[in-house]
Protein backbone atom coordinates (compact mmCIF):
# COMPACT_ATOMS: atom_id res chain seq x y z
CA UNK A 1 0.00 0.00 0.00
CA UNK A 2 1.12 3.44 -1.12
CA UNK A 3 1.49 5.50 2.21
CA UNK A 4 -0.84 8.66 2.57
CA UNK A 5 1.51 11.51 2.39
CA UNK A 6 1.40 13.63 5.67
CA UNK A 7 3.23 16.14 7.24
CA UNK A 8 4.76 16.07 9.95
CA UNK A 9 1.96 17.66 11.78
CA UNK A 10 -0.46 15.26 10.71
CA UNK A 11 1.29 12.43 11.76
CA UNK A 12 2.53 13.13 14.83
CA UNK A 13 -1.68 13.93 15.27
CA UNK A 14 -2.24 10.45 14.34
CA UNK A 15 -0.01 8.93 16.26
CA UNK A 16 -1.02 10.78 19.57
CA UNK A 17 -4.46 9.76 19.07
CA UNK A 18 -3.98 6.18 18.47
CA UNK A 19 -1.70 6.07 21.51
CA UNK A 20 -4.31 8.09 23.54
CA UNK A 21 -6.79 5.78 22.96
CA UNK A 22 -4.71 2.53 23.55
CA UNK A 23 -3.42 4.51 26.88
CA UNK A 24 -7.29 4.87 27.94
CA UNK A 25 -9.01 1.34 27.07
CA UNK A 26 -5.74 -0.53 29.06
CA UNK A 27 -6.05 2.01 31.89
CA UNK A 28 -9.74 1.16 31.58
CA UNK A 29 -9.13 -2.30 31.45
CA UNK A 30 -6.30 -2.64 34.45
CA UNK A 31 -8.54 0.18 36.68
CA UNK A 32 -10.20 -3.47 38.80
CA UNK A 33 -6.94 -4.66 39.44
CA UNK A 34 -5.25 -1.48 40.66
CA UNK A 35 -8.00 -0.78 43.18
CA UNK A 36 -8.97 -4.52 43.80
CA UNK A 37 -8.05 -4.04 47.56
CA UNK A 38 -10.16 -1.17 48.52
CA UNK A 39 -13.13 -2.94 46.57
CA UNK A 40 -12.19 -6.30 47.96
CA UNK A 41 -12.43 -5.21 51.81
CA UNK A 42 -15.53 -2.78 50.81
CA UNK A 43 -17.22 -5.75 49.26
CA UNK A 44 -16.29 -8.82 51.28
CA UNK A 45 -14.73 -10.28 48.43
CA UNK A 46 -11.22 -12.15 48.05
CA UNK A 47 -8.95 -9.79 45.86
CA UNK A 48 -7.92 -12.67 44.11
CA UNK A 49 -10.93 -12.55 42.33
CA UNK A 50 -9.85 -9.55 40.23
CA UNK A 51 -7.66 -12.43 38.26
CA UNK A 52 -11.18 -14.03 36.84
CA UNK A 53 -12.28 -10.66 35.93
CA UNK A 54 -9.04 -10.00 33.53
CA UNK A 55 -9.57 -13.42 32.13
CA UNK A 56 -13.20 -12.88 31.26
CA UNK A 57 -12.37 -9.40 29.96
CA UNK A 58 -9.93 -10.70 28.00
CA UNK A 59 -12.39 -13.15 27.02
CA UNK A 60 -14.58 -10.53 25.47
CA UNK A 61 -11.78 -9.28 23.66
CA UNK A 62 -11.00 -12.45 22.02
CA UNK A 63 -14.69 -12.61 20.40
CA UNK A 64 -14.66 -8.81 19.10
CA UNK A 65 -11.06 -9.25 17.84
CA UNK A 66 -12.15 -11.43 15.45
CA UNK A 67 -15.05 -9.20 13.85
CA UNK A 68 -13.09 -6.20 14.19
CA UNK A 69 -11.91 -6.30 10.87
CA UNK A 70 -15.52 -6.22 9.64
CA UNK A 71 -16.49 -3.27 12.12
CA UNK A 72 -13.45 -1.08 10.66
CA UNK A 73 -14.55 -1.66 7.12
CA UNK A 74 -18.00 -0.96 7.45
CA UNK A 75 -18.37 2.11 10.34
CA UNK A 76 -14.31 3.12 9.78
CA UNK A 77 -11.09 3.35 12.04
CA UNK A 78 -12.15 6.43 14.20
CA UNK A 79 -15.77 5.37 14.97
CA UNK A 80 -14.55 1.50 15.73
CA UNK A 81 -12.23 3.24 18.22
CA UNK A 82 -14.71 5.57 19.33
CA UNK A 83 -17.02 2.46 20.06
CA UNK A 84 -14.02 1.32 21.66
CA UNK A 85 -13.55 3.46 24.00
CA UNK A 86 -17.54 3.77 24.82
CA UNK A 87 -17.90 -0.02 25.38
CA UNK A 88 -14.78 0.77 28.22
CA UNK A 89 -16.72 3.43 29.26
CA UNK A 90 -19.55 1.50 29.73
CA UNK A 91 -17.49 -1.59 31.13
CA UNK A 92 -16.25 0.90 34.17
CA UNK A 93 -19.71 2.53 35.01
CA UNK A 94 -21.12 -1.48 34.90
CA UNK A 95 -17.97 -2.50 37.32
CA UNK A 96 -19.18 0.28 40.03
CA UNK A 97 -22.64 -2.05 40.40
CA UNK A 98 -20.98 -4.22 43.01
CA UNK A 99 -23.03 -7.04 42.22
CA UNK A 100 -20.67 -10.11 40.73
CA UNK A 101 -23.11 -11.22 37.53
CA UNK A 102 -22.99 -7.29 36.70
CA UNK A 103 -19.70 -6.71 37.05
CA UNK A 104 -18.75 -10.04 34.92
CA UNK A 105 -20.97 -8.81 32.50
CA UNK A 106 -19.39 -5.24 32.56
CA UNK A 107 -16.29 -7.03 32.06
CA UNK A 108 -17.20 -8.87 29.09
CA UNK A 109 -18.65 -5.74 27.81
CA UNK A 110 -15.01 -3.92 28.71
CA UNK A 111 -12.88 -6.70 26.53
CA UNK A 112 -15.29 -5.89 23.58
CA UNK A 113 -13.65 -2.21 23.60
CA UNK A 114 -10.18 -3.22 24.00
CA UNK A 115 -10.14 -5.96 21.37
CA UNK A 116 -11.32 -3.37 18.92
CA UNK A 117 -8.65 -0.73 18.77
CA UNK A 118 -5.86 -2.59 17.62
CA UNK A 119 -6.77 -3.23 14.01
CA UNK A 120 -8.52 0.16 13.70
CA UNK A 121 -5.00 1.67 14.81
CA UNK A 122 -3.57 -0.92 12.42
CA UNK A 123 -5.71 0.04 9.55
CA UNK A 124 -5.15 3.94 10.00
CA UNK A 125 -0.77 3.94 10.96
CA UNK A 126 -0.37 1.16 7.72
CA UNK A 127 -1.99 3.90 5.65
CA UNK A 128 0.39 6.67 7.19
CA UNK A 129 3.68 5.36 7.21
CA UNK A 130 6.42 3.31 5.40
CA UNK A 131 9.06 0.83 6.01
CA UNK A 132 11.37 3.69 7.18
CA UNK A 133 9.19 4.43 9.92
CA UNK A 134 6.54 1.40 10.17
CA UNK A 135 7.84 -0.45 13.32
CA UNK A 136 8.65 3.10 15.50
CA UNK A 137 5.19 4.37 14.92
CA UNK A 138 3.30 1.43 15.65
CA UNK A 139 5.70 0.55 19.08
CA UNK A 140 5.18 4.46 20.00
CA UNK A 141 1.70 3.48 19.56
CA UNK A 142 1.72 0.09 21.74
CA UNK A 143 3.33 2.00 23.89
CA UNK A 144 -0.04 2.94 25.13
CA UNK A 145 -0.48 -0.29 26.95
CA UNK A 146 2.23 0.25 30.07
CA UNK A 147 1.45 3.95 29.93
CA UNK A 148 -2.57 3.13 30.87
CA UNK A 149 -0.97 0.94 33.25
CA UNK A 150 1.58 3.11 35.16
CA UNK A 151 -1.74 5.60 35.28
CA UNK A 152 -3.85 2.77 36.55
CA UNK A 153 -1.15 2.50 39.73
CA UNK A 154 -0.34 6.31 40.02
CA UNK A 155 -3.70 7.50 39.72
CA UNK A 156 -6.65 5.20 40.75
CA UNK A 157 -5.56 3.70 44.42
CA UNK A 158 -5.33 7.66 45.24
CA UNK A 159 -8.47 8.71 43.76
CA UNK A 160 -9.99 5.17 45.58
CA UNK A 161 -9.34 6.22 49.02
CA UNK A 162 -10.37 9.45 48.34
CA UNK A 163 -13.40 9.68 46.94
CA UNK A 164 -14.30 5.59 47.02
CA UNK A 165 -13.64 3.35 44.29
CA UNK A 166 -16.37 3.43 42.54
CA UNK A 167 -16.14 6.76 41.60
CA UNK A 168 -12.22 5.91 40.42
CA UNK A 169 -13.85 4.25 37.99
CA UNK A 170 -16.15 6.93 36.79
CA UNK A 171 -13.04 9.26 36.56
CA UNK A 172 -11.84 6.50 33.83
CA UNK A 173 -15.07 5.87 31.91
CA UNK A 174 -15.34 9.90 31.88
CA UNK A 175 -12.01 10.35 30.41
CA UNK A 176 -12.79 7.60 27.90
CA UNK A 177 -16.16 9.17 26.99
CA UNK A 178 -14.33 12.68 26.50
CA UNK A 179 -11.79 11.27 24.46
CA UNK A 180 -14.65 9.45 21.81
CA UNK A 181 -16.09 12.77 21.55
CA UNK A 182 -12.65 14.62 21.29
CA UNK A 183 -12.12 12.26 17.86
CA UNK A 184 -15.01 12.97 15.78
CA UNK A 185 -13.30 15.50 13.49
CA UNK A 186 -10.44 12.99 12.46
CA UNK A 187 -13.63 11.52 11.24
CA UNK A 188 -13.71 13.69 7.94
CA UNK A 189 -10.01 12.20 6.78
CA UNK A 190 -9.81 8.87 8.22
CA UNK A 191 -12.97 7.18 7.71
CA UNK A 192 -13.32 8.15 4.24
CA UNK A 193 -12.58 4.94 2.85
CA UNK A 194 -15.28 2.54 4.89
CA UNK A 195 -17.69 0.89 2.68
CA UNK A 196 -21.30 1.71 4.75
CA UNK A 197 -22.57 -1.45 2.70
CA UNK A 198 -20.17 -3.95 3.82
CA UNK A 199 -21.68 -7.03 5.38
CA UNK A 200 -21.48 -7.62 9.42
CA UNK A 201 -22.28 -10.97 9.05
CA UNK A 202 -19.17 -12.82 7.89
CA UNK A 203 -17.80 -15.82 9.16
CA UNK A 204 -16.06 -14.78 12.33
CA UNK A 205 -13.33 -17.37 11.39
CA UNK A 206 -13.16 -16.10 7.79
CA UNK A 207 -9.56 -14.16 9.42
CA UNK A 208 -8.29 -17.50 11.46
CA UNK A 209 -8.28 -18.97 7.97
CA UNK A 210 -6.52 -16.67 6.55
CA UNK A 211 -3.75 -16.59 9.13
CA UNK A 212 -3.81 -20.71 8.77
CA UNK A 213 -3.05 -20.16 5.40
CA UNK A 214 0.01 -17.87 5.63
CA UNK A 215 2.86 -19.92 7.15
CA UNK A 216 4.15 -16.60 8.09
CA UNK A 217 1.37 -14.79 9.74
CA UNK A 218 0.97 -18.47 11.07
CA UNK A 219 4.01 -18.20 12.66
CA UNK A 220 3.35 -14.28 13.94
CA UNK A 221 0.66 -15.39 15.90
CA UNK A 222 1.87 -18.20 17.51
CA UNK A 223 4.73 -16.54 18.30
CA UNK A 224 2.63 -13.65 19.62
CA UNK A 225 0.77 -16.09 21.74
CA UNK A 226 3.90 -17.60 23.29
CA UNK A 227 4.89 -14.17 24.03
CA UNK A 228 1.68 -12.67 25.21
CA UNK A 229 1.94 -15.65 27.48
CA UNK A 230 5.58 -14.76 28.96
CA UNK A 231 4.31 -10.70 29.14
CA UNK A 232 1.29 -11.59 31.33
CA UNK A 233 3.24 -13.38 34.02
CA UNK A 234 6.00 -11.15 34.47
CA UNK A 235 3.93 -7.95 35.32
CA UNK A 236 1.26 -10.65 37.37
CA UNK A 237 3.81 -12.36 39.37
CA UNK A 238 6.50 -9.85 39.67
CA UNK A 239 5.72 -8.43 43.11
CA UNK A 240 4.74 -11.65 44.87
CA UNK A 241 7.80 -12.95 43.54
CA UNK A 242 10.11 -10.11 45.35
CA UNK A 243 8.28 -10.29 48.63
CA UNK A 244 7.65 -14.34 48.78
CA UNK A 245 11.06 -15.45 47.30
CA UNK A 246 13.16 -12.60 48.36
CA UNK A 247 11.77 -11.11 50.67
CA UNK A 248 11.48 -7.49 49.81
CA UNK A 249 8.88 -5.06 51.21
CA UNK A 250 6.08 -4.36 49.22
CA UNK A 251 7.23 -1.20 48.92
CA UNK A 252 10.48 -2.09 47.60
CA UNK A 253 8.73 -4.64 44.92
CA UNK A 254 6.46 -1.91 44.18
CA UNK A 255 9.50 0.23 42.67
CA UNK A 256 10.58 -2.30 40.76
CA UNK A 257 7.07 -3.07 39.35
CA UNK A 258 7.02 0.73 38.13
CA UNK A 259 10.46 0.73 36.78
CA UNK A 260 9.18 -2.68 35.05
CA UNK A 261 6.28 -0.76 33.40
CA UNK A 262 8.97 2.17 32.27
CA UNK A 263 11.57 -0.48 31.06
CA UNK A 264 8.44 -1.72 28.86
CA UNK A 265 7.04 1.79 27.36
CA UNK A 266 11.62 2.23 26.57
CA UNK A 267 11.30 -1.34 25.31
CA UNK A 268 8.58 -0.60 22.89
CA UNK A 269 10.01 2.38 21.61
CA UNK A 270 13.40 1.55 21.26
CA UNK A 271 12.84 -1.84 19.86
CA UNK A 272 10.87 -0.52 17.02
CA UNK A 273 13.57 2.19 15.92
CA UNK A 274 15.92 -0.89 16.22
CA UNK A 275 13.83 -2.65 13.95
CA UNK A 276 13.36 0.16 11.23
CA UNK A 277 17.09 1.14 11.42
CA UNK A 278 19.01 -1.82 11.64
CA UNK A 279 17.91 -5.27 12.07
CA UNK A 280 13.88 -5.41 10.23
CA UNK A 281 10.84 -6.99 12.35
CA UNK A 282 11.32 -10.42 12.41
CA UNK A 283 15.06 -10.30 13.31
CA UNK A 284 14.24 -7.81 16.36
CA UNK A 285 11.17 -9.95 17.04
CA UNK A 286 13.51 -13.12 17.17
CA UNK A 287 15.96 -10.93 19.50
CA UNK A 288 13.63 -10.08 21.82
CA UNK A 289 12.42 -13.74 22.74
CA UNK A 290 16.09 -14.86 23.27
CA UNK A 291 16.66 -11.88 25.62
CA UNK A 292 13.47 -12.67 27.27
CA UNK A 293 14.23 -16.28 27.81
CA UNK A 294 17.84 -15.35 28.81
CA UNK A 295 16.65 -12.73 31.54
CA UNK A 296 13.84 -15.50 32.54
CA UNK A 297 16.38 -18.20 33.20
CA UNK A 298 18.45 -15.62 35.01
CA UNK A 299 15.48 -14.59 37.34
CA UNK A 300 15.20 -18.03 37.87
CA UNK A 301 18.75 -17.80 39.95
CA UNK A 302 17.83 -15.24 41.64
CA UNK A 303 17.58 -15.35 45.90
CA UNK A 304 17.40 -13.40 48.88
CA UNK A 305 20.89 -12.99 48.83
CA UNK A 306 20.89 -11.13 46.08
CA UNK A 307 21.39 -7.30 45.89
CA UNK A 308 18.80 -5.12 44.51
CA UNK A 309 20.83 -3.84 41.98
CA UNK A 310 21.76 -7.10 40.68
CA UNK A 311 17.19 -7.83 40.71
CA UNK A 312 16.87 -4.35 38.87
CA UNK A 313 19.88 -5.50 36.32
CA UNK A 314 17.96 -8.75 35.47
CA UNK A 315 14.35 -7.58 35.82
CA UNK A 316 14.69 -4.41 34.26
CA UNK A 317 15.86 -6.09 30.82
CA UNK A 318 13.77 -8.71 31.45
CA UNK A 319 10.77 -6.06 31.26
CA UNK A 320 11.97 -4.17 28.23
CA UNK A 321 12.15 -7.47 26.52
CA UNK A 322 9.29 -9.27 27.38
CA UNK A 323 6.74 -6.09 27.40
CA UNK A 324 8.82 -4.29 23.77
CA UNK A 325 7.87 -6.71 21.00
CA UNK A 326 4.23 -5.82 20.33
CA UNK A 327 4.45 -3.03 18.58
CA UNK A 328 6.32 -4.96 15.70
CA UNK A 329 4.70 -7.64 15.82
CA UNK A 330 1.75 -5.34 14.54
CA UNK A 331 3.66 -3.66 12.26
CA UNK A 332 4.86 -7.14 10.70
CA UNK A 333 1.17 -8.24 10.84
CA UNK A 334 0.17 -5.22 8.86
CA UNK A 335 3.05 -5.97 6.55
CA UNK A 336 2.58 -9.38 5.38
CA UNK A 337 -1.12 -8.81 4.54
CA UNK A 338 -3.29 -7.79 1.93
CA UNK A 339 -3.85 -3.65 2.17
CA UNK A 340 -7.66 -4.58 2.49
CA UNK A 341 -7.29 -7.05 4.75
CA UNK A 342 -5.55 -5.46 7.35
CA UNK A 343 -7.75 -5.11 10.02
CA UNK A 344 -9.23 -8.51 10.02
CA UNK A 345 -5.52 -10.18 9.58
CA UNK A 346 -4.48 -8.09 13.08
CA UNK A 347 -8.17 -9.10 14.70
CA UNK A 348 -7.66 -12.97 13.68
CA UNK A 349 -3.86 -12.69 15.08
CA UNK A 350 -4.82 -11.05 18.65
CA UNK A 351 -7.36 -13.55 18.92
CA UNK A 352 -4.29 -15.97 19.58
CA UNK A 353 -2.49 -13.34 21.43
CA UNK A 354 -5.29 -12.84 23.91
CA UNK A 355 -5.55 -16.29 24.26
CA UNK A 356 -1.66 -16.36 25.21
CA UNK A 357 -2.85 -13.47 27.83
CA UNK A 358 -5.50 -16.00 29.44
CA UNK A 359 -3.50 -19.25 29.44
CA UNK A 360 0.03 -17.62 30.52
CA UNK A 361 -0.67 -16.43 34.06
CA UNK A 362 -2.67 -19.56 34.78
CA UNK A 363 0.01 -22.02 33.28
CA UNK A 364 2.35 -20.16 35.77
CA UNK A 365 0.01 -20.33 38.65
CA UNK A 366 0.02 -24.04 38.02
CA UNK A 367 3.63 -24.47 37.84
CA UNK A 368 4.06 -22.72 40.54
CA UNK A 369 2.15 -24.91 42.89
CA UNK A 370 4.11 -28.11 41.25
CA UNK A 371 8.14 -25.65 41.54
CA UNK A 372 6.67 -24.37 45.31
CA UNK A 373 9.06 -21.25 43.95
CA UNK A 374 7.91 -17.99 41.77
CA UNK A 375 11.68 -17.66 40.53
CA UNK A 376 11.84 -21.17 39.53
CA UNK A 377 8.52 -20.84 37.82
CA UNK A 378 10.01 -17.75 35.93
CA UNK A 379 12.83 -19.53 34.85
CA UNK A 380 10.20 -22.25 33.06
CA UNK A 381 8.75 -19.14 31.29
CA UNK A 382 12.10 -19.13 29.26
CA UNK A 383 10.62 -21.88 27.16
CA UNK A 384 7.81 -20.12 25.13
CA UNK A 385 10.10 -17.40 24.91
CA UNK A 386 13.06 -19.97 22.97
CA UNK A 387 10.06 -21.33 21.45
CA UNK A 388 8.64 -18.51 19.66
CA UNK A 389 12.15 -16.97 18.83
CA UNK A 390 12.93 -20.30 17.01
CA UNK A 391 9.35 -20.51 14.83
CA UNK A 392 10.34 -17.02 13.83
CA UNK A 393 13.48 -17.34 12.92
CA UNK A 394 12.66 -20.98 11.05
CA UNK A 395 10.18 -19.14 9.16
CA UNK A 396 13.00 -16.39 8.55
CA UNK A 397 15.22 -19.27 7.24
Amino acid sequence: MTPKPLSRLALILLVAESTAVQALVSLAMLALPAIAPKLAAELGLPSSLVGFQISIAYGGAMCTSLVAGSLVRRWGAVRTSQIALLAAAAGCLGLTAGWLPLMALASVVLGFGYGMVNPAASHMLMKATSPANRNLIFSIKQSGVPVGGTLAGATLPPLALAFGWEWALVAVAMVAALLALALQPARTNWDSDRDPNARLRGSPLSGLKLIWQSPRLRALSVTGFAYAAVQLSVSTFAVTMLVSDLGWTLVQAGVLLSALQIAGIIGRVGAGGVADRWFGGARTLVGLGVLTGITALLTGLMGPSWPALAAFAVMVPFGAASLGWNGIYLAELAHAAEPSQIPRITGASLFFTYGGVLVGPSAFAALHGVTGSYTATYALAALPAFVGAALLARRRA
